[in-house]
């Protein structure tokens, strides 16, 4: 008889070590995108910038992001997933390099832009590799996996990078990003296997994906959410530092009791957003809005703070989530497109809040930009109550 070939399948051990590197490679970036909130101050004192203008470094890359998610997803779509992989980790240790040794404000935007860069494309392409890593019975797991790193470079990628940047300085922080970012290309080259094109992302495809209701409700609370938090968080340590008074030291552990909490928040809703999308998106809302319009009223005392950072992180900790789910419920047959307009959709609207958080931070107050961040998350909130059905649910 004729021996029937089988195909080969790739060591289990193997396959979740590719994933497990593809998620600390967003790991990287997203800490990369993130760290100037932990160290806005020292920077812009670095360069004799206000804390307004020293937001542009937050403002930058997801403009730039917002525009490569879909640019580099479909300029590349016919090469293999994992040279795309490796090349952008290569530019995001580039960046970080380019930022540690900056002599001007000009070149550390530069290095921003570069992040963007990374963030569009790795994100838009990596996000929806599980399927070709792992068996089907394991996707749902793997994918998670991969989307922790995104609220774990946020909770823990920033409190860590603080507490480097203060100790032995805000370049020292961004030089440990550069090596993270070589060892994560590294790790892509070994374990992550061939991976060419299959599904083509075409223009097309993105096109029918936006023209859905689904899309543009998960578009509308996107926007709204990330708007409010990113308008308020990008400026959180000038607020700690200037209003609630705590020292360095004190707003690390700040940031730190955030993050703790978002991770909380990230792996709570991920039990709930699957049976409730729409009601475990809109409380994250509205804790959100609580955080920050609250602040300015018993965030001048330390206790007030911290607490009401606590319950920010938990929010903000299942916003990813929820967005994310909200996305690929409304084009399971999409994947790969849906998660570059999630990455697209959230990378504008994290430069836009950016960029109008330092504009009230620099006309009026640090505390007027925490109030208004708390009224778009309010609104966030009452539009998906309004809405009607989520996709694919009651």
């Amino acid at each position: 008889m004729p021996t029937t070939l089988q195909p080969r399948t790739r060591p289990p051990l193997t396959a979740w070590f590719a994933v497990a590197s593809i998620a600390l490679g967003i790991f990287a970036i997203v800490t990369s995108e993130i760290l100037p909130i932990g160290l806005l101050t020292t920077i812009g004192a670095d360069f004799h910038v206000s804390d307004g203008t020293a937001g542009l470094t937050m403002t930058l890359p997801g403009v730039v992001a917002a525009v490569a998610a879909p640019v580099v997803t479909l300029a590349t779509a016919r090469l293999d997933r994992r040279v795309m992989l490796g090349v952008l980790m290569g530019i995001l240790a580039v960046a970080d390099v380019l930022a540690a040794v900056a002599t001007a404000y000009e070149v550390m935007l530069v290095s921003r832009v570069l992040v963007g860069l990374t963030i569009g494309g790795f994100w838009s392409i990596g996000a929806g590799l599980a399927a070709r890593l792992v068996p089907p019975a394991a996707v749902g797991t793997a994918t998670a996996l991969i989307f922790s790193a995104v609220p774990l470079g946020s909770v823990l990628g920033v409190p860590a990078g603080t507490f480097i940047g203060h100790v032995a300085g805000w370049r020292t922080a961004f030089l440990a990003l550069a090596v993270l970012s070589a060892a994560v290309l590294a790790a892509l080259l070994v374990v992550v296997p061939p991976l060419p094109a299959r599904q083509v992302t075409s223009a097309r495809v993105l096109r029918d994906l936006l023209r859905g209701r689904d899309t543009k409700v998960a578009l509308l609370a996107t926007a709204l959410i990330v708007l409010a938090h990113f308008g308020t968080y990008t400026y959180v340590t000038p607020f700690l530092r200037d209003v609630t008074g705590l020292d360095p030291a004190a707003v690390s552990a700040a940031l730190l009791a955030y993050g703790v909490a978002g991770i909380a928040g990230n792996f709570l809703a991920g039990r709930t957003v699957g049976a409730a999308p729409r009601a475990t998106f809109a409380a994250a809302g509205c804790l959100i809005a609580a955080a920050t319009l609250l602040l300015p009223l018993i965030g001048t005392r330390a206790g007030g703070a911290f607490a009401l950072l606590v319950v920010w992180g938990l929010a903000y900790g299942a916003v990813p989530v929820c967005s994310q789910a909200w996305f690929a419920r409304a084009a399971p047959h999409a994947p790969e497109a849906a998660t570059v307009v999630f990455t697209s959709s959230f990378q504008a609207t994290f430069a836009l809040g950016a960029l109008l958080g330092g504009v009230v931070v620099d006309a009026v107050s640090v505390s007027a930009a925490m109030v208004c961040g708390g009224i778009a998350a309010l609104l966030m909130a009452a539009s998906l109550g309004g809405l009607g059905r989520s996709p694919s649910r009651p």
